[in-house]
C-alpha cells in the first residue's frame, strides 16, 4: 500500500485544526489538495469576492509548495461556486492570470448553496515533481 503522508503549508491556517483535515495528502507521485478557500489566517473568509477568488489561489499555491509543486504540476482542478453567473467574470480573470498558456490543467467547475460562508473553493490533484 503507497503511504500517506499530510502537507501544510508553512503558514498554517486556522481551518485545519477546527475541522480536522489536511490541505493535501502525497500518495505516491500524486498531491490531492483539499479544497482551498479564501480564509484569512484566522480561517474567517474574506468578504471581497474578488479577493476571495485571489486569496483561494494564494492559499492553493502555498499548499502546492509545501510539497514542492507549483501551478504548473497540477493536472486536474474542481472550483465550487454559489452563484457561478455572476462570479464568472471574477473567476475567469484569476484563471487566465495563474494559467496563461496551455496546456491547461482539467478543470470542472461546480455549482453548489453552501460552502461554510465562502463563495468559492478550488481543489486540484499534482504531479510532485522528481517523484517515481
Amino acid at each position: 500500500m503507497t503511504k500517506r503522508n499530510a502537507v501544510f503549508p508553512a503558514d498554517r491556517h486556522a481551518l485545519y485544526e477546527a475541522h480536522g483535515y489536511s490541505a493535501a495528502i502525497a500518495s505516491g507521485d500524486l498531491l490531492f489538495v483539499s479544497g482551498q478557500v479564501g480564509s484569512r489566517a484566522d480561517g474567517s473568509p474574506e468578504p471581497d469576492f474578488p479577493t476571495q477568488v485571489r486569496l483561494a489561489f494564494a492559499n492553493l499555491e502555498a499548499t502546492l509548495a509545501a510539497a514542492g509543486c507549483t501551478l504548473d504540476d497540477i493536472v486536474d482542478v474542481t472550483t465550487f461556486h454559489t452563484n457561478p453567473e455572476k462570479q464568472f467574470g471574477d473567476i475567469m480573470a484569476v484563471k487566465a492570470e495563474k494559467f496563461p498558456r496551455p496546456p491547461y490543467p482539467n478543470w470542472t467547475a461546480v455549482g453548489v448553496t453552501w460552502l461554510a460562508g465562502f463563495d468559492f473553493e478550488i481543489k486540484v490533484i499534482a504531479r510532485i515533481p522528481g517523484k517515481p
